[in-house]
C-alpha cells in the first residue's frame, strides 16, 4: 500500500510539475545500440530509461520547478567522428541545454572538446575511462561519472605501500585492439612516479596470447619481480588461460602474488545478456579442457582490484531497479516495445544506474546554479562549480568532485577456500591519494593458500636465490660488537642529550634562513644540445633567461631553483631577536608576496635571498615599449599591489617602508608580488639613492629617522600608479627641467599645491574613480589617505569584483594580435606568391623548366648527353652597316623588335632558345625535353616563318631597308649543362654546335643552309622540299655536301612555302666547287685535291 501511494504522489508531483513549467530544458543522450560486445555493460535496449527514473525523482524532490525536462537521443556507436556530428546537431538543431554521454572514451574526449567551445555542460557514463578527461582547465564543463585507469593506478599503489611491497611487475595484453590496459600502464607508471622509493621493475605485453609467449615473458618477469599487477580482457577465457599457464609454468608459487586490475569489472565473475553470470574459471569452450577445477584453485592465490562496474559502498537504493528499467523502456519518448523483447534484454545493463545518477547530478547542480543566477541555465562552466556533492544513487553512494569527477572507491577482492568471492579492502581515491581500508581482522586471513605467510617484493636470497646471506660466527661476533658499542654510545649520549638536542634545534632553526654562499650557483650559459636534453625540467626556461649582475643584484640558482640576490652594504649581528624575525618572514606565504628564501652572510658582502620573478620589476615592464597595457592591465597590476600591501599591514610587519615600482616583481603569469619586505634592519643603514627616495612619503622625507609607515606605503602606492598611468619613470624623470634633488627639496616642503606626477594617459582611457583614488593616495594630509582594506575594496569595485584572470586577458589580447597578424601575412603571402611568380617567368626565360626547378631546389645539373638534337644558327645579313647608320640606342632597338618577333615565333614550336650575341640567334630543338625525330621538323618550319615575318618587318630607323637572315641547320649530338655559378648558363657543347655555325656562315641571304645530317632527318620524316647546293668546303670540316630548304609540301609536290628558286643560278654556286668540278669530273678525288691546293694558296 505505501509502494502505491508514494508512486501515486509521484504521479501527482509530477502531473503538477508538467502543469505549471513554464520552461523546457532539453538534455540530450547519446547511446550506442546493437553492438553486442556493449550490450550488457552499455546497451540503449537495457539502459536509456534510467533517465526516466531520473526525471521522476528530479521533479519529487522539486529541483527545478517552474521547468519540464525533454530527452532527445541518438546514437554514436562508441564512434568518434559520427560522435562529433551528432554532437554538433544536438546543439544547433535540438537546441540541447545538456549532455549525457557518451559512453566511450574517443567520443567523450570529442564531445568534451565541443561542449567546453560551446559552454554546454556534459556528463559522461559508462567505459570512460581516460584520466585525460580529469583536466579541469581543458575540458571545463565535463562532469565524470566513472572511474578513470589514473585512480586505478593511485589505488593499486595505496595497497602496494600498505603491504610494505615497494617493487613489482605490470603484465598485460592489447589484443583485440583493448585500450584500456595501455591506458591503465600508462596511468599506473604516472602514479609510480610520483612516489619515491616505488620502481615497476619490469612491464611485459603479451603481444601474442598464447602459451609459449606467455611463458617467455613470465621468464623475464620472474628474474625481477615477485608481486605482479596484471591486466588482460575480461572476455575469451583470457585470465583463465593466463593463470592455467603460470600454474603449468611453476610460476603460482607461494613467493608469487597476481593481482588483477581492472576498471569497469566484478572482480572474478562478469555478467552475460539476461542477468546470468559468468565466473572466469569456468571453461566456456564446448568441448571443455577438464580443468575447472585446477583453475578455481590457481583463481585462489589471486587477488582482484577493481570498482564493481561502478558500483558504490552502499550498493544500489532500490532493488527493483533493473526490472523498472526494462519495463519503462516502453514509456515515451523510448517507446521500445518489439525491439527491447528478448532474454538478452530482461535486465539492465551494468552501468544504467549511472546512467541515472549523471541526470540526477546535472539537475542538482542546475538547481543550485539557477538560484545564484536564472540566465545560466545554460552555462556549462557555472554548472560545473556547483558541482561538488554528496548523495545516495542508484550506482551507491555518490560524491563529486570541484573537478567534477567522481571520487571513486575500489574494491580488492579474493577467493575462501569455498570459492566465495570475498571483499578483503577498500580504497578511497580522492586526486592523487588513495586511502586503504582493510575489512580483515587478521591479515592471515589473505595468505590461507600461503599458510598465513605474506611475501616478499624482493625474496631474501633474491629474485635468482644468489644472494642468500653466507653462515658464518663472523656474524654473530660483528652483531656483538654492534650491540656492544650502541651501549656505549647510548650512554655518552644520555648524558649530552639535553645540550645537544637543545644546540641542534637552534641550528636547525636557523639554517632554514640561513644560506652558505658556496651552495648559490652561478648559472652557467648551456649550449642548445644540453637545452634539449635538459626539456624535461621546468627551470630550464628561468635559467636561460637569468640575468646578468646589476649594482644592486646577483642571480644564482639554489637548490635547484633561480633565485635574485639583493646586494647590502651594512652587516647585522646574529641576535636571538634577529634570528626569530629572519624565522617568521620566511614563513610568509602570499600570492602577491615574492617569497623570501633567507640571507647569506657568509659571502663577500651580505645578500637577501629572494625567489627569481622572469619579468623583471614592474619599472621594468613599463619602461618595455612592447608591453602592451590596457585599462583591465593596469587595474590588474594595482589590485595585485594593493592586495600585497594589504597582508603586509595586517601582518606583524605593519609597514613595507621601501616600497618602489622595482620592489614590485612580476612572474610569468603577469602576477605582481612585492618584494623587499621585513628587512628594515638591513636597509635602514644604507643610504637610498635620490632616484629610489622620489617613492618615498613627504612626511618620511622631512624626518629621516623614521623607517616607514602604512600610510607611507599608501603614498608610495600612488606614485606608482603614476607611472602605469603615464607609462613614465617616477616623476618622469627626464622629461622634465627638475632634476631628482630637485624634486626632494620640493617634495619635502610642501605646500598647497605640492609637486606630484602627472596623471594624463596617453596610452589608455581608465576609470575616473580611479584618478580620484590616486589624488586621495598621496595626499599631502596623512589621516587623508585611505588605508589598505579600504585600497582593496575600491580597486575591486573598478574591476566589478570579477575573477577574470590576467593570464586569460594577456592570451586575449595575444589573439586579437595574432588575428591580425594572421590577415598582414595571408595578405604578404598572396603578394609573394606574385613576386615568385614573377621571378619564376624570368627565370624559365633563362634557363630550361627544367633545369630552373633543380637549381631552385639546390639539386646539381649533371650535364646530359643528348644523342640527335638539331641546332639552328642565324645571322643578320650586312648587319655592320645597318648598325653603323643608326645610334646604338637605335640598333638596341632594332635588335629587340626583330627578337620579339622570332621569340613569339619560337613559343609556338618545341624550341629552346639558347642564347643571342648582338645580331647571331642560336637555338635548339630536342633538349632538354626529347622529341625523337621531331627536332628537325620544329627547327625547320621555325626557320621557314623567321624568313616570312621578315616580308612585313620594317628597319624602325630606317623604313625603307630591309632585313635578311643567312640561317643554318645541323643535327647531331651534343652535350647540354649549367655553367657558373654567377649569372648561370645553359650551354651546348660539342662538334653539331661548330658545324650548325658553319652552315650559318657559309650560308647565302635569304637562304635555309642545311647540312647532309639535317637533309636526311627530314627526308626520315617527310613533308619539306629541299634542294642539293653541292659539296662546298667548310672550314675545319673540308668538303661537305649542302642542301638549301625550299619549303613545306601540302599535298603531291606542291609546295606550301616557295621561298628560295627550284634551282640555283650560277651565281649562286661556289666558285671554287664549280671550277674543281670542272677540272676533275673523273673522280672525288680531283676535288679534295683541288681543296688542297687552294688551301695553299690562301
Amino acid at each position: 500500500m505505501f509502494a502505491s501511494e508514494w508512486a501515486a504522489s509521484i504521479t501527482l508531483v509530477s502531473f503538477a510539475r508538467i502543469i505549471i513549467a513554464t520552461e523546457s530544458i532539453t538534455i540530450g543522450l547519446l547511446f550506442v545500440d546493437n553492438i553486442p560486445e556493449h550490450e550488457v555493460n552499455i546497451g540503449y535496449r537495457t539502459s536509456a530509461s534510467a533517465v526516466l527514473i531520473a526525471r521522476d525523482r528530479i521533479q519529487a524532490e522539486n529541483l527545478l520547478p517552474g521547468y519540464k525536462i525533454d530527452f532527445t537521443h541518438r546514437f554514436d556507436q562508441c564512434d568518434e567522428q559520427l560522435a562529433a556530428g551528432i554532437i554538433v546537431d544536438m546543439i544547433h538543431t535540438k537546441k540541447i541545454d545538456a549532455l549525457i554521454g557518451p559512453t566511450c572514451n574517443r567520443p567523450a574526449l570529442v564531445a568534451s572538446v565541443l561542449c567546453a567551445h560551446y559552454n554546454i555542460p556534459v556528463f559522461t557514463w559508462g567505459l570512460t575511462t581516460a584520466s585525460e578527461l580529469d583536466d579541469i582547465q581543458r575540458f571545463p564543463t565535463t562532469a565524470k561519472l566513472s572511474s578513470n585507469s589514473f585512480s586505478l593506478g593511485i589505488a593499486l599503489r595505496s595497497i602496494l605501500l600498505s603491504f610494505g611491497w615497494n617493487q613489482f611487475g605490470f603484465l598485460y595484453s592489447a589484443e583485440h585492439n583493448n585500450e584500456k590496459c595501455i591506458s591503465i600502464k600508462n596511468d599506473l607508471q604516472k602514479a609510480i612516479s610520483m612516489t619515491n622509493g616505488m620502481t615497476i621493475n619490469y612491464i611485459g605485453e603479451f603481444v601474442r596470447f598464447n602459451e609459449e609467449s606467455i611463458l617467455i615473458k613470465l621468464k623475464k618477469m620472474a628474474a625481477r619481480a615477485r608481486i605482479v599487477v596484471v591486466c588482460v580482457p575480461e572476455g575469451r577465457g583470457m585470465r583463465r588461460k593466463l593463470l592455467l599457464t603460470i600454474h603449468d609454468g611453476g610460476y603460482l608459487t607461494d613467493e608469487f602474488v597476481y593481482i588483477f586490475a581492472d576498471t569497469k569489472s566484478k572482480g572474478f565473475s562478469r555478467p552475460l545478456p539476461g542477468g546470468k553470470v559468468h565466473n572466469y574459471w569456468v571453461d566456456t569452450n564446448i568441448p571443455g579442457d577438464g580443468r575447472d577445477k585446477e583453475a578455481l584453485e590457481a583463481f585462489k592465490r589471486v587477488f582482484t582490484l577493481s570498482d564493481h562496474a561502478g558500483a558504490g559502498l552502499t550498493g544500489s537504493n532500490n532493488n527493483n531497479f533493473s526490472e523498472e528499467v526494462i519495463a519503462r523502456m516502453k514509456e515515451p519518448p523510448l517507446e521500445c516495445v518489439s525491439e527491447c523483447q528478448g532474454e538478452k534484454y530482461s535486465a539492465a545493463s551494468q552501468f544504467a544506474s549511472q546512467l541515472h545518477d549523471a541526470v540526477y547530478v546535472y539537475a542538482r547542480a542546475l538547481n543550485r546554479t539557477l538560484t545564484k543566477n536564472k540566465t545560466n541555465l545554460r552555462n556549462g562552466r557555472e554548472i560545473l562549480k556547483n558541482i561538488v556533492m554528496t548523495f545516495d544513487g542508484q550506482s551507491g553512494q555518490v560524491t563529486m568532485g570541484k573537478d567534477g569527477t567522481r571520487l571513486p572507491t575500489f574494491f580488492l577482492d579474493s577467493l575462501n577456500e569455498k570459492g566465495e568471492q570475498i571483499l578483503r579492502g577498500t580504497v578511497s581515491v580522492d586526486g592523487h591519494y588513495g586511502t586503504y581500508k582493510p575489512t580483515y581482522t587478521d591479515e592471515k586471513e589473505l595468505w590461507f593458500t600461503r599458510n598465513g605467510h605474506r611475501p616478499r617484493a624482493k625474496p631474501l636470497c633474491g629474485f635468482e636465490g644468489k644472494q642468500c646471506p653466507t653462515q658464518s660466527y663472523a656474524g654473530w661476533i660483528i652483531a656483538a660488537s654492534v650491540i656492544t658499542f650502541i651501549a656505549i654510545i647510548g650512554c655518552i649520549v644520555g648524558i649530552f642529550l639535553s645540550v645537544e638536542l637543545k644546540r641542534r634545534e637552534q641550528k636547525r632553526l636557523n639554517q632554514l634562513w640561513q644560506i652558505q654562499y658556496a651552495k648559490l650557483e652561478m648559472p652557467q650559459a648551456q649550449t642548445k644540445e644540453e637545452l634539449i636534453l635538459n626539456t624535461q625540467s621546468h627551470h630550464v626556461g628561468l635559467i636561460t633567461d637569468l640575468r646578468e649582475e646589476s649594482r644592486n643584484f646577483r642571480f644564482f640558482l639554489y637548490e635547484g631553483e633561480p633565485v635574485a640576490a639583493r646586494k647590502h652594504l651594512g652587516r647585522v649581528r646574529l641576535e636571538s631577536k634577529y634570528c626569530h624575525e629572519m624565522r617568521k618572514l620566511r614563513r610568509i606565504e602570499h600570492d602577491n608576496l615574492n617569497r623570501f628564501v633567507g640571507v647569506c652572510l657568509d659571502g663577500p658582502q651580505p645578500l637577501s635571498v629572494w625567489k627569481y620573478c622572469r619579468r623583471g620589476s614592474l619599472n621594468d615592464v613599463i619602461m618595455q615599449a612592447n608591453v602592451n597595457m590596457d585599462a583591465f592591465f593596469i587595474l590588474s597590476l594595482l589590485k595585485d599591489v594593493a592586495q600585497g600591501l594589504l597582508f603586509i599591514h595586517n601582518s606583524y610587519l605593519s609597514y613595507h617602508g621601501n616600497l618602489t615600482s622595482k620592489c614590485c616583481l612580476v612572474d610569468d603569469r603577469w602576477q605582481v608580488k612585492v618584494s623587499d619586505y621585513g628587512l628594515q634592519k638591513m636597509l635602514f643603514v644604507e643610504k637610498r639613492s635620490l632616484d629610489d627616495l622620489l617613492w618615498t612619503a613627504p612626511e618620511i622625507l622631512r624626518n629621516p629617522d623614521m623607517k616607514g609607515t602604512p600610510a607611507g606605503d599608501i603614498y608610495s602606492f600612488a606614485i606608482i600608479s603614476a607611472q602605469l598611468l603615464t607609462r613614465s619613470s617616477v616623476f618622469g624623470l627626464g622629461d622634465r627641467e627638475e632634476d631628482a634633488e630637485d624634486l626632494i627639496y620640493m617634495l619635502k616642503r610642501g605646500g598647497s599645491q605640492p609637486v606630484r606626477p602627472d596623471l594624463i594617459s596617453k596610452h589608455v582611457e581608465v576609470h575616473p574613480n580611479l584618478i580620484r583614488l590616486i589624488q586621495d593616495c598621496w595626499s599631502e594630509k596623512v589621516d587623508a589617505r585611505p588605508c589598505a582594506n579600504d585600497l582593496d575594496s575600491y580597486l575591486k569595485e573598478m574591476t566589478g569584483n570579477k575573477d577574470k584572470n590576467l593570464m586569460d586577458h594577456v592570451f586575449n589580447m595575444m589573439e586579437s594580435h595574432a588575428s591580425t597578424l594572421e590577415t598582414e601575412v595571408e595578405q604578404r603571402m598572396k603578394d609573394l606568391v606574385e613576386e615568385k611568380k614573377k621571378s619564376d617567368k624570368l627565370l624559365y626565360r633563362m634557363l630550361p623548366k627544367q633545369v630552373a626547378e633543380k637549381l631552385k631546389l639546390g639539386e646539381p645539373v649533371v650535364p646530359e648527353t643528348f644523342d640527335s638534337v638539331t641546332v639552328f644558327f642565324s645571322d643578320v645579313v650586312s648587319f655592320t652597316k645597318i648598325a653603323g647608320r643608326g645610334t646604338p640606342l637605335q640598333v638596341v632597338n632594332l635588335l629587340n623588335c626583330l627578337y620579339t618577333v622570332f621569340d613569339s615565333i619560337i613559343d609556338k614550336h618545341d624550341v629552346y632558345k639558347v642564347e643571342t650575341i648582338g645580331d647571331g640567334y642560336l637555338c635548339v630543338s630536342g633538349l632538354p625535353r626529347r622529341n625523337g625525330k621531331e627536332h628537325a621538323k620544329e627547327i625547320s618550319i621555325m626557320s621557314l616563318e623567321f624568313m616570312d615575318s621578315l616580308v612585313n618587318f620594317k628597319i624602325p630607323h630606317l623604313p625603307q631597308e630591309r632585313i635578311n637572315l643567312r640561317i643554318g641547320v645541323h643535327s647531331g649530338p651534343v652535350v647540354a649543362g649549367v655553367v657558373g655559378l654567377t649569372m648561370p648558363r645553359y650551354c651546348l657543347f660539342g662538334d653539331t654546335v661548330n658545324t650548325a655555325s658553319r652552315m650559318e656562315s657559309n650560308g647565302k641571304p635569304g637562304f635555309i643552309h642545311l647540312s647532309c645530317d639535317a637533309n636526311k632527318v627530314l627526308e626520315e620524316l617527310g613533308g619539306f622540299e629541299t634542294e642539293p647546293r653541292g659539296e662546298v668546303i667548310i672550314k675545319g670540316k673540308g668538303v661537305m655536301e649542302t642542301y638549301w630548304l625550299k619549303g613545306r609540301k601540302i599535298s603531291g609536290n606542291e609546295i606550301s612555302q616557295n621561298l628560295r628558286p627550284s634551282t640555283l643560278t650560277e651565281d649562286q654556286k661556289s666558285p671554287l666547287i664549280t671550277t674543281s668540278a670542272e677540272n676533275n669530273s673523273e673522280t672525288r678525288l680531283g676535288i679534295y685535291k683541288e681543296f688542297v691546293r687552294c688551301e695553299k694558296q690562301n
